[in-house]
């Protein structure tokens, strides 16, 4: 099950959402230090920890899969975002430095089948980083954060379904220790507690952050011999939103209101 694209919109616009964002930031700024001259892409719901790799990074890509929707993104400047098939990645072999999950694992119903797209597409010495609902944490548990969507992992669950789709984990860590509360009291405290946390209660944290190198090795295995038609949806500016809608049903064209991570777009489809 995929949360709606216009849910994610507008929980990280809301203030909870804006501290998640900025937790989770801090921890990926942790293993990803230094972003300059690469190529970056984001897979599932990433623009809200994407944006300050913007002025670093070569080359920013978003990609949302349809069964979730999409929106333009960033709202002040050239369009990177774009939907597509999160199986069926529009890019050539060995083109990303790194590839950040975030809102999608959970989500398919063919984990290994994401992964192994997103070692098709980076580079032999690039870097994975997943971050996932963590099985112990609260933010699994409450309907009200978009984590509780899906299937939470635990650490070892994690590492083994990286393993087995051909990545080495080299370190992970966590986030999100407060509860998903919007008190004003908790969110002013939510950088003590949050250190607190890390310190005494590591393992229920309310997301898993795990990064993986590739197994180059793994470059010689036989690929599939049928050739896939690779279709990407491009975003123009515009005003609606573009979603998969469930079998049997048609699609529909939903007026959407803009926000912080830039209005939804219209399918040039």
């Amino acid at each position: 099950m995929w949360t709606d694209i216009i849910d994610l919109r507008d929980f990280y616009a809301s203030s909870l959402g804006q501290m998640t964002a900025r937790l989770i930031r801090r921890r990926v700024r942790e293993v990803w230090p230094n972003l300059t001259g690469e190529a970056v892409l984001g897979l599932g719901f990433a623009p809200p920890l994407l944006r300050a790799g913007l002025d670093e990074a070569r080359h920013v890509a978003a990609v949302m899969p349809p069964a979730m929707g999409v929106l333009r993104w960033p709202s002040e400047s050239p369009c990177r975002s774009a939907l597509a098939d999160e199986l069926n990645l529009p890019f050539p072999d060995l083109m990303f430095d790194r590839v950040l999950i975030v809102h999608a694992l959970e989500s398919t119903h063919h984990p290994h089948a994401l992964l192994r797209e997103a070692w098709r597409v980076l580079k032999e010495s690039g870097r994975l980083l997943v971050i996932v609902p963590n099985r112990l944490g609260v933010w699994s548990r409450l309907e009200r954060s978009p984590f509780a969507v899906g299937r939470p992992y635990s650490p070892l669950q994690l590492q083994a379904l990286l393993r087995d789709s051909l990545f080495t984990p080299t370190q992970s860590t966590g986030a999100l220790y407060l509860p998903p509360f919007q008190s004003r009291m908790m969110l002013a405290s939510a950088s003590a507690v949050e250190e607190v946390g890390r310190r005494w209660f590591a393992g229920f944290s309310g997301v898993l952050l795990a990064e993986a190198a590739k197994q180059v090795y793994a470059a010689g295995l036989t690929r599939e011999a049928a050739v896939k038609k690779r279709s990407v949806i491009a975003l123009p500016q515009g005003m609606g939103r573009v979603s998969h809608p469930p079998l049997g049903r048609k699609a529909t064209h939903t007026k959407g209101s803009v926000s912080s991570l830039g209005p939804p777009i219209k399918s040039t489809q």
